[in-house]
């Protein structure tokens, strides 16, 4: 549904984007709805919570924003999950301060906890946790947040869910995929899953980046005109994730 555009959206989608704290306040008091959308139908919270804009997104949902309103054409994105994507810890608590359901789910069926766990975001994982998100939920075509975290080969965010508490055949199915991993090169397998979304015929760099805690991060890359324009990166924890499951399962064997 398209809605009309209301005045002042283009100041305020503005000010948003250059992070003018002061230049919102002023547009909000001078009338300018907080709820407002611009021509594709993005609310402006949407907008500063992607945009990691805390001081921002707590002047917009002061104002009367809805932390729990859809954005877009479909109005299918939520401002939870588009922070929590990109790891913004601070922006995730003042919208689950302000009353954001932590387990709704996107048009798609994804949840701010599992976009928080696929892109390796500890601290936000742990914000969305102590606020009730589930650690168990998953999409109906896909893997709960745990299995993801594994995939992802990232310790500390999977140290995270036990922490919050993860069933034992949760653990479980971590701890097969968790093995399924320690004979796979990384390397490749990003590089296969790029090929597949964008064909054959690019250029591929590879990166190896070494993280908190010693844990190697691969990144894959692929050029066109020597420019980098998609890539994909993925830790390398799988063993230590292993022995963290073995332990919680009391598997581990010494």
């Amino acid at each position: 549904m398209t809605h009309q555009v209301a005045a002042g959206s283009d100041a305020l989608f503005t000010a948003v984007l250059r992070g003018d704290e002061d230049a919102v306040v002023a547009l909000l008091g001078s009338g300018v709805s907080a709820e407002t959308t611009d021509e594709d139908d993005q609310t402006a919270l949407h907008l500063a919570s992607v945009q990691d804009q805390p001081g921002i997104v707590r002047r917009l949902l002061a104002a009367g924003a809805d932390p729990n309103r859809g954005s877009g054409p479909q109005a299918g994105e939520l401002p939870l999950c588009g922070a929590a994507i990109w790891g913004h810890a601070e922006t995730v608590r003042a919208l689950l301060e302000a009353g954001a359901r932590p387990n709704s789910r996107e048009e798609f069926g994804g949840t701010a906890l599992l976009g928080a766990v696929e892109g390796g975001h500890v601290a936000t994982a742990d914000v969305l946790l102590r606020f009730g998100a589930d650690s168990e939920l998953a999409p109906e075509q896909g893997v709960s947040p745990v299995v993801a975290a594994v995939r992802r080969g990232s310790p500390a965010v999977v140290r995270v869910l036990l922490e919050h508490g993860v069933s034992e055949p949760g653990q479980r199915v971590a701890l097969t995929e968790a093995r399924r991993w320690l004979d796979r090169d990384v390397a490749e397998d990003l590089h296969t899953e790029l090929v597949r979304t964008h064909g054959e015929g690019h250029r591929a760099v590879t990166r190896r980046e070494t993280g908190p805690g010693g844990v190697e991060t691969v990144v894959v890359e692929l050029l066109r005109n020597d420019e980098p324009f998609a890539g994909k990166e993925r830790e390398t924890g799988h063993r230590t994730i292993g022995a963290l499951l073995e332990e919680a399962l009391g598997e581990r064997t010494g």
